[in-house]
């Protein structure tokens, strides 16, 4: 009798194929939802672009279709209940969904206690229940594909989830609660073809940074999304499953977080005054 336990040994570091994915991409009418709609749509990829806003979904489509790929709108809040079904139900003709990219994100920055309940409670939902509920009402299709060529779920954490700043609180544990639930799903799927990959981006140019002031001096270097969306996609094709796109100012502070983290707290307590300043502000959806 042949066991039919998996390899437990296996680095599953084996190149990916991105092209012709057919999936879905939920915040996809901006900055990293946009740029990777894009990279997949001149990959030949058929994609439904999930998001908020008419507007900025259409736009989005045409891009795609500029770049050589196809796609459809759906305009869904996926804090609502049933919107999992609902995307299910949109792409319940195609023949294959191989690829899920849960993009989607909201933050509120600033004191926990100055926070309000609904914005606690509105980034657990967008950031951490919602792409759980997708991931699992999609599951069934992305493990059909992945007896095939493979298939990808793809969860965009952040860098807070590696470095917990002051000021972000909630949106950090919502972003490790999603790197926990990809580390942990994609020990669960071994062997199934099913490529889980989680990305840690630093502040990164989009729209969701616009209303946030601290740079460099305060720990907060950014990068372009085109620098960003580059890192991505070639640790993505080379098979990776820890994506980290942060600059390198950063990673230093992430690994001294492992080694010696009361070493950053002492090496942000001087700014905190000002940092608190720059972010209070912040917020985007």
């Amino acid at each position: 009798m042949h066991s039919t336990t998996p390899d437990l040994t296996a680095t599953n570091l084996t190149a990916l194929d991105l092209t012709n994915r057919r999936g879905i991409i939920t915040g996809a009418g901006q900055g990293i939802g946009r740029a990777l709609a894009l990279e997949f749509g001149r990959r030949g990829g058929h994609l439904l672009l999930v998001g908020r806003q008419q507007t900025t979904l259409t736009e989005t489509a045409g891009l795609v279709t500029s770049a050589g790929g196809t796609s459809e709108i759906l305009v869904e809040d996926l804090t609502q209940p049933g919107a999992a079904e609902r995307i299910v139900q949109a792409v319940a003709s195609w023949d294959t969904i191989d690829l899920l990219v849960n993009n989607a994100g909201n933050v509120r920055a600033g004191r926990l206690e100055l926070t309000s309940d609904a914005d606690v409670h509105s980034m657990i939902t967008l950031n951490l229940t919602a792409p759980i509920l997708l991931t699992k009402a999609l599951l069934p299709a992305l493990r059909q594909s992945g007896t095939g060529r493979g298939s990808i779920l793809l969860n965009i954490a952040s860098g807070i989830a590696l470095v917990g700043m002051p000021f972000y609180s909630v949106y950090a544990a919502t972003k490790s609660g999603l790197a926990r639930f990809g580390e942990s799903l994609r020990r669960e799927l071994i062997g199934t073809g099913v490529h889980v990959a989680t990305v840690y981006p630093g502040a990164t140019e989009t729209a969701m940074m616009t209303s946030q002031n601290a740079g460099a001096d305060l720990g907060w270097e950014r990068r372009s999304l085109g620098d960003v969306i580059t890192d991505l996609i070639a640790a993505l094709e080379a098979g990776e499953h820890e994506i980290n796109t942060a600059p390198g100012d950063r990673r230093q502070m992430q690994q001294l977080n492992i080694t010696d983290p009361m070493a950053v707290d002492a090496a942000l307590a001087p700014g905190l005054e000002a940092l608190e300043l720059a972010v209070r502000d912040h917020r985007s959806i």
